[in-house]
């Protein structure tokens, strides 16, 4: 067993306030902590991605702010204190400076991450 704080977890994608923090687990799983600003959307950066969507899924909780989740078959808003799960198929837009904590598959969340960072370098 282990436990996992945000300071201690490894930065994956640092840049205009975005802030993502992740580290794997065990069991196929990774922990992030994720910082977003108010009036960040994810959506650019997941151009390239099936329906230009987030493929990863998420179970997580909000610990700040509100934030617009867009899907392809509309869209959520999601408030401080609230657990989540997010399927595939996602794109995250901060209304507010928000955190969160989120548990994702490993292998799914890299590929994302890897496919951001591309997007932020290019």
């Amino acid at each position: 067993m282990a436990a996992h704080t945000r300071e201690g977890t490894p930065v994956a994608i640092e840049g205009g306030g975005v802030e993502l923090r992740t580290q794997e687990v065990g069991g196929g799983l990774s922990v992030a902590w994720v910082r977003l600003p108010q009036g960040a959307d994810m959506r650019p950066a997941l151009v390239g991605m099936p329906d230009t969507l987030c493929q990863c899924p998420h179970w997580g909780y909000l610990l700040k702010g509100r934030l617009r989740m867009h899907t392809a078959d509309g869209e959520e808003i999601y408030e401080a204190g609230q657990a989540f799960y997010w399927p595939a198929g996602h794109a995250p837009e901060a209304l507010e400076d928000c955190e969160y904590i989120d548990f994702s598959p490993t292998k799914e969340l890299n590929e994302v991450i890897d496919h951001v960072k591309a997007r932020m370098a290019g």
